[in-house]
């Protein structure tokens, strides 16, 4: 099936959201109990990139989760001189791909969107300093760095930063 152009906030009345397989249990149980209901208490957003269908729920392809959250400035891997209060971020809770779709470059793309949508959050007036998230596993850690855009956390290397000044040239 063709995929839609972007990706869209997830609703359980347009979207197949149990349908989702990625071959992570956590990631599927998310997105179908919990991803709307996040959305509603205004705790997270999640976006999916459904199929085009002529009739019923469509089936998700990708998906990806944002957040808001903060960070100790000791912890987080930069130079610059900042206040000593935590630094607002975006937090990328989560990203998957269905099963059905990978090694087709969902992955990277899934991935650029999401960082593109924290910027544009960010120049709408949600004071972010960067972006951080945290890593599933090895194979996800494999991907990210695979970007050269993240830098670990100096205690934790599976959380990983980047600037939104960076992501800027994205």
């Amino acid at each position: 099936m063709p995929l839609a152009k972007d990706f869209v906030a997830a609703s359980k009345a347009l979207h197949d959201l149990k349908g989702f397989d990625c071959g992570k249990p956590d990631m599927n149980t998310f997105l179908s109990r919990f991803s709307e209901k996040h959305g509603k208490l205004g705790l997270s957003r999640t976006y999916v990139l459904p199929e085009v269908t002529a009739s019923g729920k469509s089936p998700i392809a990708a998906y990806f989760t944002l957040a808001t959250n903060s960070v100790v400035r000791e912890k987080v891997p930069i130079k610059q001189s900042l206040p000593q209060y935590p630094i607002p971020v975006v937090l990328m809770a989560r990203l998957a791909v269905d099963g059905r779709y990978k090694g087709r470059g969902l992955g990277s793309k899934t991935l650029v969107y999401a960082l593109r949508k924290a910027v544009a959050l960010s120049k709408a007036g949600l004071p972010a300093y960067g972006l951080i998230l945290d890593v599933l596993d090895e194979d996800a850690l494999g991907f990210y760095h695979h970007f050269g855009l993240f830098e670990s956390f100096t205690d934790d290397p599976m959380r990983l930063f980047v600037p939104m000044k960076t992501l800027e040239q994205i």
